[in-house]
């Protein structure tokens, strides 16, 4: 056994866990053999999987910090977009992307979340944003998923263009060994056809998947019909964008039939249930005929627990079991073991070591990919205190600049 080797235990259940490199050799019961191993006892707590967040967007982690309310109450989904969430976006540059990316990472991992699948956008710093994003992954040592939205929304089909070569640049380019990219598109009513045919395209030469918002809202189905298409997923498909393996955030507003058509087509759906709450968009039933749901915040804070436990009661409250949050919690592990090509969130020999250890007084040490990052509550690849500063520092300027957008 090595220095790199970190053993855990035993816990309150008298389980043992042992790492080597970044990979679980031994969990369960016992006494384990591991010279030169890192002891870290938690007789007082559990050793469990690490959380993951299949659907978020890294550049709202300022808000917290006193994001000014519109002036404007917004009285619909795509108002709130206008006057909110597309105003942010506008205003970020590199500082203030890479402040909200390091609060988001680090708050992530100090609530045992390990692992996480961004959707971004920032019309007005397209090419490199997925450097600053992936950077901050990198540094403080999170496993991500990263795309750009590519959208026509501000300057027409260009933007698209450029939203989509920045999906390739940084797909061809990245070597970060625990971040992976993939194509991204932002919602079909932000885009032309032309678009979407062009992300189809980018999928098949690069082969990967694509990751876009389907269905959140009403407008977005509509808008699919006025084009001439059944709903916003018939329309990427006819368009050959949903390549297997393709992550469709919400799925509010989708029918049955058109549920099952997608799960025929091996897609991923992401369900974010605090976010949807808080827009007001409604509740997706139909996601109960979809095998591959997981379970993400839109851009909250990655806190899976909070997230897990708002879902079952919303499962309640809409007639269902309380335990598909506990299933959609899962599933989000066998996502990202899709694109990882490794079993991850399992207590399993040959597994990714991405490991939580919790007491009643919470998340005590994290693992990521056999890499101690939190131990005893405290951050160890970065300076919280100076992350949090810093983002405090760049959520002023932020607001400044995007005060300067109009609100719809």
């Amino acid at each position: 056994m090595s220095e790199n080797s970190i053993l855990l235990g035993p816990d309150k259940n008298g389980n043992r866990l042992l790492t080597q490199g970044d990979q679980i050799v031994f969990f369960g019961p016992g006494e384990v053999d591991a010279p030169g191993a890192k002891l870290i006892p938690c007789a007082d707590a559990e050793i469990k999987p690490a959380w993951a967040c299949a659907h978020t967007h890294l550049y709202s982690g300022l808000v917290p910090f006193g994001m000014p309310a519109p002036s404007k109450k917004p009285e619909n989904f795509v108002q709130i977009l206008e006057r909110v969430w597309w105003r942010l976006d506008r205003a970020l540059d590199a500082e203030s992307l890479r402040a909200s990316a390091r609060y988001y990472v680090a708050e992530s991992l100090l609530a045992g979340c390990t692992a996480l699948v961004d959707h971004h956008e920032s019309p007005n710093f397209i090419e490199g944003s997925l450097d600053v994003l992936a950077d901050a992954c990198d540094e403080l040592g999170v496993r991500a998923l990263l795309t750009y939205g590519a959208t026509d929304r501000n300057f027409g089909r260009d933007e698209g263009h450029r939203g989509l070569e920045e999906c390739r640049r940084f797909i061809e380019s990245n070597t970060r060994p625990l971040v992976r990219g993939v194509v991204g598109l932002h919602a079909s009513f932000t885009v032309s056809d032309d678009t979407i045919r062009e992300a189809a395209v980018m999928c098949m030469q690069l082969d990967v998947p694509l990751h876009v918002h389907v269905a959140e809202d009403a407008a977005d189905v509509a808008d699919a019909r006025k084009r001439g298409y059944e709903g916003p997923m018939q329309r990427l498909a006819e368009l050959a964008a949903l390549p297997e393996m393709s992550i469709l955030a919400h799925g509010i507003h989708m029918q049955p039939e058109e549920v099952r058509l997608a799960d025929q087509m091996g897609v991923w759906f992401v369900q974010n249930p605090r976010s949807n709450n808080g827009n007001a968009v409604g509740y997706p039933r139909a996601l109960q005929f979809a095998q591959r749901v997981a379970l993400g915040t839109d851009g909250w804070a990655a806190k899976m627990a909070e997230e897990k436990a708002f879902l079952a009661e919303q499962n309640l409250a809409h007639g269902e079991d309380p335990a598909v949050a506990t299933a959609r919690a899962e599933s989000s592990w066998r996502l990202l073991s899709d694109f990882f090509d490794e079993p991850i969130g399992a207590l399993v020999e040959t597994a990714a070591a991405d490991v939580r250890v919790e007491n009643a007084q919470g998340v005590q040490h994290v693992l990521v990919a056999g890499r101690l990052v939190v131990e005893n509550g405290r951050l160890l690849t970065g300076d919280i205190e100076e992350i949090r500063a810093d983002a405090r520092r760049q959520a002023e300027r932020l607001w400044v600049e995007m005060a300067k957008y109009p609100e719809s």
